[in-house]
């Protein structure tokens, strides 16, 4: 017995722009250090004076092209970038919440139906908006010019009629991007991709989707929705209609704030720094198996702790990528513990959570086929 077919009919009555800040935390340091901007910019603790631990938080522009990216080991990056183009620069999150407040009022000029996703990235719904503006266009123009003129930063954006292709058209073309996906173009834009690049689909997915001879997008839209639901459950489903430009998740701009995490209270105290190292491998792990069941990923990682007189300490470092992984989350965690200087104390419990979460969603993509305006 088959399941109930949803048809492919694409409905384009809401009209969704998906703010993203380019390399914001990088961005704003080089609004406040002019000098920056010919230099390949890793914002971190600098690794050479922190006996060579430290995690990447963003890169700039001239540093990824060298391969720097965001929760890479901060020593790995600046081993890729030659040394007379390298500047290393400290977060400073009091000034990034700053500058993302005053970003942020400015949605709230346009919409009040607006969703923060990150310090970095919000969506709109403008299909009702403040500027009694019916072209989307032009409210995607006067956002990116109020927050360059009134910030001296850039950001991209993606316009279509759901979420789901609004993220992926922000993506497409960085920096300082307006690109457009209209339902006509919504599978042909999904064609091309591989499954690789689709956030969601594991390692273990990927091999299955394989073994069918399932490579990309096209592929994926050439399956039946039984197929999608037999093989892989209510997934399959998700998968189905994202992949067909179907995506019926509101703005929700009452979005509440969730986290994932794990934590333990030992009853012998840990002393040793394995010991301790060994724990945040294991909460790590689980960690990371929790968002991948629940599809999510998050840019804070917070580290919590008690000592034996029964003192707690919650430290947190936040990126401008998404993290997930099992080492990352690991890298980071330990990096926080370090930087905390307490190896003399007997520690009872410790935690590591993911906050700042996001429903999983697709990563840039190169693409040449669709209707892209720059300035």
């Amino acid at each position: 017995m088959g399941f109930l077919k949803i048809p492919i009919i694409i409905e384009e009555n809401r009209k969704i722009i998906h703010v993203d800040m380019d390399a914001f935390f990088a961005s704003v340091e080089e609004r406040a250090h002019p000098q920056y901007k010919n230099k390949c910019l890793i914002v971190a603790p600098d690794p050479r004076k922190n006996h060579h631990h430290g995690v990447v938080t963003t890169a700039n522009y001239n540093a990824r092209k060298y391969g720097a990216h965001s929760a890479m080991p901060a020593q790995q990056a600046i081993e890729l970038i030659p040394r007379d183009k390298l500047v290393i620069a400290p977060p400073n999150f009091e000034l990034y919440r700053k500058t993302s407040d005053y970003i942020h009022n400015i949605f709230g000029e346009v919409t009040d139906n607006y969703q923060s996703v990150a310090l970095d990235e919000a969506y709109l719904d403008v299909t009702e908006n403040k500027l009694n503006e019916s072209n989307t266009l032009k409210i995607a123009n006067y956002i990116q010019q109020r927050i360059i003129r009134e910030t001296q930063l850039t950001c991209s954006v993606g316009i279509s009629y759901n979420k789901f292709l609004a993220k992926m058209a922000s993506d497409y073309r960085k920096p300082f991007g307006r690109t457009i996906i209209l339902g006509e173009y919504a599978e042909d834009f999904l064609r091309p991709i591989p499954i690789e690049k689709f956030n969601g689909i594991g390692k273990a997915m990927q091999q299955k989707l394989h073994d069918m001879d399932i490579y990309t997008g096209g592929d994926l839209q050439e399956l039946d929705q039984d197929v999608f639901i037999n093989t892989f459950g209510k997934m399959g489903y998700i998968m189905f209609k994202r992949v067909h430009g179907i995506d019926d998740s509101p703005v929700n701009s009452h979005r509440v704030r969730k986290s994932i995490g794990r934590e333990r209270t030992y009853n012998q105290n840990l002393v040793l720094k394995e010991q301790i190292e060994k724990e945040l491998n294991f909460l790590a792990d689980l960690v990371s198996k929790d968002l991948k069941k629940q599809r999510q990923h998050g840019k804070t990682v917070v580290l919590k702790l008690r000592n034996s007189d029964f003192d707690t300490v919650t430290k947190r470092m936040t990126f401008q990528d998404y993290v997930q992984d099992k080492d990352e989350i690991y890298r980071i965690a330990k990096e926080i513990y370090d930087k905390l200087d307490i190896s003399d104390q007997k520690i009872r419990l410790l935690g590591i959570t993911l906050t700042n979460l996001d429903p999983l969603s697709y990563e840039e993509v190169s693409l040449n086929l669709f209707k892209t305006e720059d300035n």
